[in-house]
């Protein structure tokens, strides 16, 4: 398995340790329920480093961009972010990402790790005609996330003054302990927080000052498990769970992110998705009692099998069991009641829109 920078630093934490798309990843350093209530409540700092980092560079980078990515990259402000998706000619979803316009030649693609190796072969294969180069600067990068109502404070008790009004899904370039860092404010837990590029080598500096900043707002190491809970309970989705190449944005509910102005690989089969409609949908389910539905668990309308449950779990934030999944069109509004078999009993469930959960502003 591959380790990040900070291997040593889980391994001293005490973190259970687990192979994470061949990655040796921290799950947790206490409890699950105790490092979710600590993001909702005060903050978590999060080991990212596993996730790849694509740089795309030259005057056409952008125009590079709008052809291989479904989201009108070159629109994007120096300086802010937009989440999109690299799809196949059939316009199944190979992944999700979030792409950073650092300067107006140079953007930044952040890659699932599973498939960052995939998203750098695609994106060199579809910039070969554009005056732009593809670089994977991964090994180069370590990413830190500050995520929960305390991080802002945290970064301000550390002297930082950058992310004052920084806005959502926006970096900038700042110093956080004397180190050159990109501090976007983008995240993948529902709460305000911040995402900290920093030198792999100097990862461990980094994560020790946010930590021991932290000590006064009760931050806390925050492992995988948790970031699921909190994605989850935030609608976010998950690629190999709610996404994946059998799927197009349009089945995910996320149409909104395609540009079909632009010249993208798939435009034309997302195109009739679009027109046609899919035949089935993402939904959120919420239930009540203590079952928690689990991914693959079948979605029931009486005795018929009619979707499957993406993701699912007892909710540490509101107490009741709660879910995505696919189910056809016709199921899919909310309020709609069915069931999902847990463990051969059906539970209850009522369709409902996510997110399940909205930080309070």
């Amino acid at each position: 398995m591959r380790t990040t920078p900070l291997h040593d630093v889980h391994v001293a934490l005490g973190a259970t340790l687990t192979d994470f798309a061949g990655w040796s990843m921290p799950v947790r350093y206490d409890s699950d329920l105790a490092e979710h209530h600590a993001v909702r409540q005060r903050a978590g700092l999060f080991d990212l480093s596993h996730m790849g980092e694509i740089e795309v560079t030259g005057p056409q980078a952008g125009e590079a961009l709008d052809h291989a990515l479904v989201g009108a990259l070159s629109r994007v402000a120096v300086g802010r972010a937009k989440y999109s998706m690299l799809c196949a000619d059939d316009g199944g979803v190979l992944d999700d990402l979030v792409t950073y316009r650092l300067e107006e030649e140079r953007y930044l693609v952040v890659a699932n790790a599973a498939n960052a190796d995939v998203v750098y072969r695609e994106l060199v294969a579809r910039a070969e005609s554009f005056d732009a180069t593809v670089t994977d600067t991964s090994s180069a990068v370590a990413l830190l996330a500050l995520q929960g109502p305390a991080a802002a404070g945290v970064l301000t008790s550390m002297g930082v003054t950058e992310h004052d009004g920084l806005r959502y899904y926006a970096g900038v370039r700042a110093d956080v302990a004397s180190l050159p860092v990109l501090l976007a404010r983008t995240g993948y837990t529902g709460e305000d927080g911040f995402e900290l590029f920093v030198d792999a080598g100097r990862a461990v500096e980094l994560w020790e000052a946010l930590h021991e900043a932290g000590r006064t707002a009760e931050v806390v190491p925050a492992g995988l498990a948790c970031r699921d809970t909190l994605r989850l309970e935030a609608g976010m989705p998950l690629y190999g769970q709610e996404l994946g190449p059998d799927r197009t944005p349009f089945h995910a509910g996320l149409g909104r992110i395609v540009a079909f102005d632009t010249d993208f690989v798939g435009r034309d089969a997302l195109q009739r998705v679009a027109d046609q409609g899919p035949t089935e949908v993402l939904v959120g389910l919420a239930s009540e009692g203590r079952r928690a539905p689990r991914a693959g668990y079948p979605i029931l309308d009486g005795d018929q099998q009619v979707g499957q449950v993406t993701s699912g779990a007892l909710s540490p934030t509101l107490g009741i069991p709660i879910a995505m999944g696919y189910v056809p069109v016709d199921r899919a509004e909310p309020g709609t009641g069915l069931s999902v078999d847990v463990r051969g009993r059906p539970l209850p469930v009522e369709v409902v829109e996510p997110p399940f959960y909205r930080r309070p502003r």
